[in-house]
């Protein structure tokens, strides 16, 4: 992975990083589309080294990145310029599992389900919800881009 070069005194540490994308909802994809760049919000899971997006596999965005696997995907926080805070993925997407998902156990998604489920699905007790439209991808970064504008106030 390509190390962060501006910005550094204001990057996040590991630690926070994973404690950030742990607590927000939701984050901006970003894919390549004939007509060029497409951005939407979705809902997404990190599980410390990957972040994983439950998407309909019959959208735009899936479309987008089966023609071309690269994607951006941006979670950010904060409503005054001090308080601004983020982090930018950057990667290929790749599918895993069964598309669309229908929740046939799965060893390589059991630890991303459970974390999407506890994040998002507390109404139906963490359980996740598999509605034959959805499937996972995974983006493995090539990049992270991390800024928290709070630490300004140290510099």
């Amino acid at each position: 992975m390509r190390p962060q070069r501006r910005g550094r005194k204001i990057a996040m540490s590991d630690d926070e990083r994973d404690a950030f994308l742990a607590a927000e909802r939701t984050c901006r994809v970003a894919t390549i589309g004939l007509d060029g760049p497409h951005a939407t919000p979705l809902w997404f899971g990190w599980d410390g080294t990957a972040l994983w997006l439950y998407s309909i596999v019959q959208s735009q965005r899936w479309t987008d990145l089966q023609r071309d696997p690269r994607i951006s995907v941006v979670v950010d926080a904060g409503v005054e310029y001090f308080e601004l805070r983020g982090v930018e993925i950057v990667g290929r997407a790749e599918p895993v599992g069964e598309l669309p998902r229908t929740g046939t156990p799965d060893a390589a998604l059991t630890e991303v389900e459970k974390i999407f489920g506890a994040k998002y699905l507390a109404a139906n007790d963490g359980e996740m919800f598999h509605d034959q439209r959805h499937g996972w991808l995974r983006i493995v970064p090539t990049k992270i881009t991390s800024w928290d504008f709070r630490k300004l106030a140290d510099l």
